[in-house]
C-alpha cells in the first residue's frame, strides 16, 4: 500500500506528523510512503523510515516570480511527476488552503479533514473523504487521529508517542556530548526569550564547563547569536546549515534550551534533553513532546496570549511580563539541571 502524506510545512507541524507514521507501520506492515513538502525541509520526511520518496515543492520560491515562465515549466513538471506515481490515497495531514490546492494535481482518493476540523474549513472542499477531529488537542495526537481514520485502523494509544527517528540517527557517527544548543530564534515577537536572559545562561554554561553552540537562518538571527558570542569564548556561532547538518548537531547535543521554534521541536523527537520556553504559546496544543523533553511554561494571567505581539508591552517595559515573572533564568537553568541529573542515573 502506498500512501501519499501532503504536509509542506512548518519544521514543527512536518516533526509533529512522525508519530502518525508510526501507528500506521505498526497497523499495516506493508505501507510505505512519498512526501510532498516545500523545498526547504527535504531533509526532514526522510529521517523516519517508512518514508521511501520527498517530492519537493517549490511554491515559496516561484510564488514571488509567477510571471516568468520558468516558473511555469516547473510547476508543470511536478504536476507530471505527481500524476506519474499510483498512490492508494492521499492524506493532506495540514488542512490549509496552501496544502489543499495539491491535491488537484494528484489522481488518487484524497482524505482530509472535516470543515469543522480543519484550520481553513475551505480546504474540506477539495477533499473527496473527509474526517473529523475533535479541537483541544494536541496536534500530535490530531494528526493520528487522521492517519487512524484515513487508513481504517483502531486509534492507537495516544499515551505513546514515538516520533522513530532517533533509532535511524544511530548509524551517525557520535559526537562530543559535551555541548549545549540554545535555539534562540523563532518567529513572533512575543516568543523571544530576552537577550539578556540568553547572556545570563550563557554564563551558566561557562561555569558548567559547556560550549554553546548558537544556530540562526536568517540576518537578524546572526546578529543576535554574534552579540551573544562577544561573552566568552565558549560560544560558537555555527555556519549557516541545512537541516540535514543541523538534525546532526542537535543529534549530538547533552542538552538543548530553546523557545517554541522549529529546532526545538527536533532535538525532543530526537530524544534529547530539552527545556523548551513557553509565554505566548500554548504547549497544551503544539508544546515540544519528547521522552526527554520539560516544558516550561508561563503562569501569568494574560498567558498563553496567542499573539504575535505582546499588548503589555510599554516604553518602560521592554520584556513580556510573563517572562519576567515566569520565566527566569534560575527557572531554566535549575530545570538544565534535573534534566542532566537525571540523564546520569539513567545512565
Amino acid at each position: 500500500m502506498r500512501v501519499l502524506i501532503i504536509k509542506t510545512s512548518s519544521l514543527g507541524d512536518i516533526i509533529h506528523t512522525y508519530p502518525a507514521l508510526t501507528d500506521a507501520v505498526r497497523a499495516i506492515p506493508n505501507i510505505r510512503f512519498d512526501w510532498l513538502v516545500e523545498e526547504s525541509f527535504v531533509d526532514l520526511p526522510l529521517l523516519h523510515p517508512a518514508v521511501d520518496e520527498v517530492i519537493s515543492l517549490p511554491w515559496r520560491r516561484l510564488r514571488k516570480r509567477l510571471f516568468l515562465l520558468d516558473s511555469w515549466r516547473e510547476l508543470a513538471c511536478l504536476r507530471r511527476r505527481l500524476q506519474s506515481k499510483h498512490y492508494d490515497l492521499v492524506i493532506d495531514a495540514q488542512g490549509l488552503l496552501k496544502s489543499a490546492i495539491w491535491t488537484r494535481l494528484i489522481n488518487a482518493p484524497i482524505h482530509g479533514l472535516a470543515s469543522d476540523s480543519a484550520r481553513e474549513p475551505l480546504a474540506s472542499h477539495f477533499y473527496q473523504i473527509t474526517h473529523s477531529v475533535a479541537w483541544g488537542q494536541h496536534a500530535i495526537t490530531r494528526v493520528r487521529e487522521l492517519f487512524a481514520k484515513a487508513l481504517a485502523y483502531p486509534l492507537p494509544n495516544m499515551d505513546e508517542t514515538d516520533f522513530h527517528i532517533a533509532p535511524k540517527l544511530r548509524a551517525i557517527p557520535a559526537q562530543q556530548t559535551n555541548y549545549w544548543v540554545f535555539a534562540h530564534a523563532t518567529t513572533w515577537e512575543s516568543k523571544h526569550w530576552p537577550e539578556a536572559y540568553w547572556q545570563a545562561l550563557i554564563l551558566f554554561a561557562r561555569q558548567q564547563q559547556r560550549q554553546v553552540l548558537l544556530p540562526w537562518s536568517n540576518d537578524e538571527e546572526r546578529e543576535r547569536a554574534e552579540r551573544l558570542a562577544r561573552l566568552t569564548q565558549q560560544v560558537e556561532v555555527l555556519p549557516r546549515l541545512d537541516l540535514a547538518a543541523m538534525t546532526r548537531v542537535l543529534a549530538g547535543a547533552e542538552c538543548v534550551v530553546g523557545v517554541d521554534t522549529g529546532l526545538t521541536h527536533l532535538a525532543a523527537a530526537l530524544h534529547r534533553p530539552v527545556v523548551a520556553i513557553y509565554g505566548a504559546t500554548e504547549p497544551g496544543l503544539t508544546g515540544v513532546i519528547g521522552p526527554k523533553a520539560k516544558v516550561l511554561q508561563a503562569k501569568f494571567p494574560c498567558a498563553p496570549c496567542m499573539r504575535e505581539r505582546c499588548i503589555e508591552l510599554t516604553d518602560q517595559q521592554v520584556i513580556p511580563p510573563c517572562y519576567v515573572k515566569d520565566m527566569s533564568v534560575q527557572r531554566v537553568s535549575e530545570a538544565i539541571q534535573n534534566l542532566l541529573d537525571e540523564a546520569s542515573h539513567a545512565n
